[in-house]
């Protein structure tokens, strides 16, 4: 369980298309084997240390000829933001992906003083 030693908790969320692949014909739609496609996202402002995120599939458009295979996830998450991580392997078709994020975290209040 992560505890925050503060009164003031900021939230903060968005939601983004990670790719459409089968319009460009890219390798989400056409490659083989292990892919990834990763989305560095930045929080409207800072937190005060590392937040907790949560990452969601919003939609997905996926071959239905073959087992669908997907794995997302925040990555190197920091204070100012994080990476949004897609991956699927083998021979799973992923034509597009689109997520939604939410993180959660102290933040300062705005009239707390840094005396040092």
């Amino acid at each position: 369980m992560k505890r925050m030693f503060s009164h003031t908790v900021g939230m903060d969320h968005g939601a983004l298309e990670l790719f459409s692949n089968f319009q460009c014909v890219g390798d989400m739609w056409t490659g083989t084997g292990p892919r990834k496609v990763s989305h560095a996202v930045e929080f409207s402002e800072a937190f005060a240390a590392q937040p907790m995120v949560n990452v969601s599939l919003a939609m997905w458009d996926m071959v239905s000829d073959s087992y669908a295979r997907a794995v997302i996830r925040a990555e190197n998450v920091t204070q100012t933001g994080f990476d949004l991580v897609f991956r699927t392997w083998s021979v799973t078709r992923v034509g597009r992906v689109s997520a939604r994020w939410l993180a959660i975290g102290g933040v300062a209040h705005p009239e707390q003083w840094d005396i040092y």
